[in-house]
């Protein structure tokens, strides 16, 4: 295979540049290699090249401005960053922008290697069609079409990715898709449930234990982190994780080793880690419930899913999903989900969103007669969407709800927690009027 692949490589170091050539030819690619971007560009036009690796910060033209005229002419090809620690952000927009992956200086040759066997070993095609026919439903909306095309750039790429969103967004359905449309689609695909796993077992359960190491240690158990080996750890509602285990996690982000409960010796584990949580990890790092050092290490790249009730045109394909997928998993005759009550559907706020919007019409689909769903066959508390059809009325109300809360966010210098107690509400409404009313709790601090 390697025989008739051909890489370019660029960078300004000329001595790094002489050590990529030798380990890529010895083994066994064919190398072409650029000190510049513009030298690179002229070698391109004359040579098939089947991977551009190239540093992120060159004179003249920047390895940003290079991906940018090599995707005017090459959409397809992939491309792999190397960057230097303190320009690891320009990396991560790198990837956001179509890169596949990147390295951080310095970086050992194998893990170079490696990389480009996983991409140039298996399909790097994720078109638009191909990710349409995935099963997701997306809908039609704006907000989730942006996520849609960040899941397609990142997706081919091993950096860590944090997806952020209420409960029962469609996160970890996500993260399965992050999994399949990249090159470790063939590789495991493991799934830790941070939220209901008591702290002394989420320890065994990610790294596993030797026989003996504690009383209960009857055998040997490998933990998911090295069952992920080669594929995909999935960590849903990281953002629940005791103090003790954000240290442990940080270690394994940081140096990508693991040793077992009662264990001497290390092993060394590749897996790509996606985390997901509905909470406001940015506010829990300012209250000093959740460690800087790991926050910024699971969010190299983020992505926020949007909460129904901000996507309310997507819910007709939603719904008739939802219903169709139902009745055929149940050989159910075909229900019909008339005009008026989805109408009525996009009329409610939807706190428990996607997952909310799925139960009910299930529910609706047991309980309807003549099988059409009415509203009232969905049992629902309906609670009206604010941002359906706003009036006057509702327009002061919300002035005055968004005024209440600047209040208390400046009597608790921006804290929501103590803000949202002051209102009597919950933390996650707080979350989310804030982000509805474009209130930064940051700019209350004063």
């Amino acid at each position: 295979m390697n025989q008739t692949k051909q890489i370019l490589i660029v960078d300004d170091d000329l001595t790094l540049l002489e050590v990529l050539h030798t380990r890529l030819t010895t083994a066994g690619f064919k190398v072409a290699k650029a000190s510049n971007g513009k030298d690179a560009l002229v070698i391109m036009q004359k040579k098939s090249i089947d991977l551009l690796i190239s540093d992120i910060k060159m004179p003249e033209m920047s390895g940003m401005e290079l991906l940018t005229k090599v995707r005017a002419t090459s959409p397809r090809l992939p491309v792999i960053f190397l960057t230097a620690y303190g320009t690891i952000s320009g990396a991560v927009g790198a990837v956001k922008a179509g890169a596949l992956d990147y390295l951080t200086k310095p970086f050992e040759g194998k893990d170079l290697i490696t990389m480009i066997h996983n991409i140039l070993g298996k399909p790097t095609k994720r078109s638009k069609d191909l990710m349409d026919t995935s099963g997701f439903i997306w809908g039609v909306s704006q907000k989730m079409e942006e996520v849609k095309e960040l899941l397609k750039k990142v997706a081919g790429s091993n950096a860590t990715i944090l997806i952020l969103g209420e409960s029962g967004v469609g996160k970890e359905c996500i993260a399965k898709l992050l999994h399949n449309f990249s090159t470790r689609v063939n590789g495991p695909y493991m799934v830790v449930d941070c939220g209901s796993t008591p702290p002394g077992i989420l320890e065994s359960e990610l790294f596993g234990h030797l026989k003996g190491s504690f009383t209960h240690a009857i055998s040997d158990k490998k933990g998911l982190i090295e069952s992920a080996n080669g594929g995909t750890l999935f960590l849903d509602e990281v953002g629940n994780i005791s103090a003790e285990m954000q240290s442990r996690l940080l270690r394994f982000l940081e140096e990508r080793t693991i040793r077992q409960v009662g264990a001497v010796k290390e092993k060394t584990i590749d897996c790509r880690v996606i985390a997901a949580t509905n909470s406001d990890l940015k506010q829990n790092v300012e209250d000093g419930t959740f460690r800087q050092d790991l926050y910024y290490r699971l969010k190299v790249v983020t992505m926020l899913i949007p909460p129904l009730q901000e996507r309310i045109e997507d819910i007709p394909e939603l719904a008739r999903f939802f219903v169709s997928n139902y009745t055929s998993s149940n050989n159910l005759p075909a229900i019909e989900l008339p005009d008026e009550t989805i109408k009525w559907l996009q009329t409610l706020e939807w706190p428990g969103n996607v997952r909310e919007l799925k139960n009910s019409l299930e529910t609706g689909s047991i309980l309807c007669k003549n099988n059409i769903i009415l509203p009232e066959d969905l049992q629902l508390e309906a609670a009206p969407n604010p941002s359906h059809k706003r009036d006057e009325n509702n327009f002061s109300i919300e002035e005055s709800e968004k005024e209440a809360i600047i209040r208390a966010l400046k009597q608790t210098k921006g804290v929501k927690k103590e803000a949202a107690e002051l209102l009597g509400i919950s933390r996650r409404a707080i979350q989310y009027k804030s982000k509805k009313y474009e209130l930064d709790a940051s700019e209350f601090k004063k």
